[in-house]
């Protein structure tokens, strides 16, 4: 294993991101990858839901909390945060799929859904490829099938390969 391949799958708020994100997921687990995922958060939100033991220690001012069961395990803390940091937590992660990210210049895959919006709002030099239902096409960016996943995972697993050859 190399270095984690990081790909934002971008598009305006209900374009499909997440579904799409979670229909490739068994897809990529499949082929052999470790994936983590990382979401942004335009707002706040609430990590420990209040009367939980966590969600109550935050609430008194705790600066942190941590709940583990022996397989899993959650970290909260009150702290400025950037995905470079969060990426840097998936060490053994093979590809890292970031959900949102659409102005970011990180490479990406951009869901475009046609009863949500007409057109790609990233750069087009950012795009890996467009997921839609529309009969979208950029210059020298492949066109996906919005609702088949295994046409994302299998351009994915092509660049992961190109990336970790370029590495080499």
């Amino acid at each position: 294993m190399g270095k984690s391949v990081v790909i934002a799958v971008s598009g305006v708020k209900n374009s499909g991101k997440t579904t799409l994100i979670e229909t490739m997921l068994p897809l990529l687990a499949e082929a052999g990858l470790n994936v983590a995922v990382i979401k942004h958060d335009g707002h706040s939100f609430d990590p420990d839901p209040p009367g939980t033991d966590t969600g109550r220690f935050m609430a008194a001012g705790a600066a942190g909390t941590a709940i583990f069961d022996g397989e899993k395990f959650k970290i909260v803390k009150k702290q400025p945060v950037t995905e470079d940091v969060l990426i840097g937590q998936f060490p053994e992660a093979d590809l890292i799929l970031l959900e949102g990210f659409k102005y970011t210049a990180w490479p990406k895959l951009e869901v475009v859904r046609g009863e949500i919006s007409q057109a790609p709002v990233s750069d087009p030099a950012t795009l890996v490829a467009l997921v839609t239902d529309l009969p979208l096409h950029l210059p020298g960016i492949p066109t996906l099938p919005l609702g088949e996943p295994q046409a994302a995972v299998n351009l994915l697993l092509d660049y992961i390969q190109k990336e970790r050859n370029k590495d080499a």
